[in-house]
């Protein structure tokens, strides 16, 4: 099984190779102690990217909106993303081998985990969910997700 960093890496690679896909120019920041992993060039715009790794079930997506800074394998601090500090979270799926893209304003003050669906709920449900198909551009608006 590949490390962390090793997922992370692959990650960042398969979301940039999709933005450029889609037309898009991208900038990679210097080191590693940025909120960030991408800047997404959109004409005079430019977006800050966090890039997270993720291996489905095949019906959900788990995005871990989180980041844990390490000292000797322990856990010092834990970040969560905001619209403050991101303006996307951008999710490689491995196992569908898909990108998808999270505006930052729906993590509100922080969230641990945020779940994307690929396939309908098995009891039908509709209201509360963050269906994938909504999330495949950088550019498409989000749609809010329903009332619970």
């Amino acid at each position: 099984m590949a490390s962390l960093k090793t997922k992370g890496d692959l990650a960042e690679l398969k979301v940039a190779a999709d933005l450029v896909g889609r037309g898009y120019r991208i900038a990679i920041p210097f080191g590693e102690d940025s909120d960030f992993d991408l800047i997404l060039i959109r004409g005079e715009k430019l977006d800050r990217v966090q890039v997270k790794y993720a291996r489905s079930n095949g019906h959900v997506i788990a995005v871990r909106c989180t980041s844990a800074s390490l000292t000797n394998g322990r856990v010092r601090h834990v970040k969560r993303y905001t619209a403050r500090t991101i303006d996307w979270i951008a999710v490689y799926d491995a196992t569908t081998d898909r990108c998808f893209y999270v505006c930052a304003a729906e993590l509100g003050d922080g969230k641990n985990i945020l779940h994307l669906r690929l396939t309908t709920a098995r009891n039908s449900q509709r209201r509360g969910i963050r269906f994938a198909e909504d999330y495949i551009s950088p550019e498409q608006r989000q749609l809010p997700v329903h009332d619970k």
